[in-house]
């Protein structure tokens, strides 16, 4: 009997050892499996920062990921994405037109969002790389105080001579809203042939007086603050301003407008993939796409989705609209920042 409970009482404790070990390398996989889990997100964007902040911020709020955004043009970061190759160090790229991010599609990452079924028709993802998430036309901020009397309603009138040095316009190789200004131009000035729009352009480029800024948030601000009487831009910034009282107002130019999508894509080789997914979905979902709409001032791709009226937006119905082949500004698109490097530096 006593042998009998020594070995009992052995095995009992060679059992509970046993249990601890196993409760322990439990454990151990549960804590690696948790801390494996990514709570990150690095997001490059060309967007202004008063842009991306609420959006940002209700992301982190809903999903517990931290999200560190990389600001730069458009052109500077895809530039960066390119040269990062296999080894990426964002996860998605926010922002810049359609026709900035498609020759870069080789470096994005298929992905449809689980909103797809609502956006608009004319704008969805159908090849599977860059989500479409606003709609933005190309519009002419006017300082009021500045151009006084000057009329100015269309792009025709950028070329008179009491505007030279005083129209801010960004690199069209940095800033993708300079860039779609250049094929809106080109369009609306060639009556549908872009060839022929060039012979405005070069006008337009003389009466810059050599000056070029270095990115789409230096023309805005440039003409609320009162350093240029007018400026080439998009939609979005120039109604904030307009709302927040700054003496400026939009033209939508008479000439015609071209309305294009913003994207965003997922990189190849996000190391937060996952987290990368859940923001394409979140920025496109119902309650982000109000929130552009109605606060941010963009126009949302979301069907569904209203746009008040007192915004300051014009609707579309009453602004004339003109269309590029996106196919040929994809083609083209170095040919055509080539072509207007080489008028610039020779005017």
């Amino acid at each position: 009997m006593k042998k009998g409970k020594l070995l009992s009482a052995a095995l009992v404790a060679v059992l509970g050892i046993s249990g601890i070990l196993t409760g322990c390398s439990s454990d151990e996989k549960t804590t690696k499996t948790e801390t494996s889990v990514s709570k990150e997100l690095v997001v490059y964007s060309p967007n202004p920062i008063e842009f991306n902040e609420p959006l940002v911020k209700e992301f982190e709020d809903e999903t517990g990921i931290k999200v560190e955004v990389i600001s730069a043009g458009a052109g500077e970061l895809l530039k960066r994405i390119e040269s990062e190759g296999d080894n990426p160090l964002g996860d998605v790229m926010w922002g810049g037109s359609l026709s900035s991010l498609d020759p870069f599609k080789d470096h994005f990452a298929k992905y449809q969002s689980k909103n797809e079924d609502k956006v608009i028709d004319d704008y969805k993802n159908d090849d599977g790389f860059i989500t479409r998430f606003s709609l933005v036309p190309s519009v002419i901020m006017v300082n009021k105080n500045l151009a006084g009397e000057l009329n100015i309603s269309g792009y025709e009138d950028l070329l008179n001579k009491q505007l030279k040095g005083k129209i801010a316009f960004a690199d069209p190789a940095k800033s993708s809203s300079s860039f779609e200004q250049v094929i809106n131009e080109l369009y609306a000035m060639g009556n549908g042939d872009p060839e022929k729009g060039w012979d405005y352009v070069g006008k337009l480029i003389g009466n810059l007086d050599h000056k070029l800024l270095s990115g789409s948030s230096a023309v805005y601000k440039g003409v609320a603050d009162g350093e240029y009487s007018v400026g080439l831009t998009f939609e979005e910034p120039v109604v904030n301003y307009m709302n927040d009282g700054a003496p400026v107002q939009i033209v939508y130019p008479k000439e015609g407008t071209i309305v294009k999508p913003d994207g965003a894509a997922i990189i190849k080789g996000a190391k937060n993939l996952e987290n990368a997914k859940k923001f394409i979905d979140f920025i496109t979902n119902e309650e982000s796409q109000t929130m552009v709409a109605n606060e941010l001032n963009r126009r949302p791709v979301l069907s569904t989705v209203k746009i008040k009226k007192d915004i300051g937006m014009k609707p579309l119905t009453e602004i004339k609209l003109i269309s590029d082949d996106q196919a040929w500004s994809n083609k083209n698109k170095e040919t055509i920042l080539d072509k207007f490097k080489d008028i610039f530096t020779s005017n």
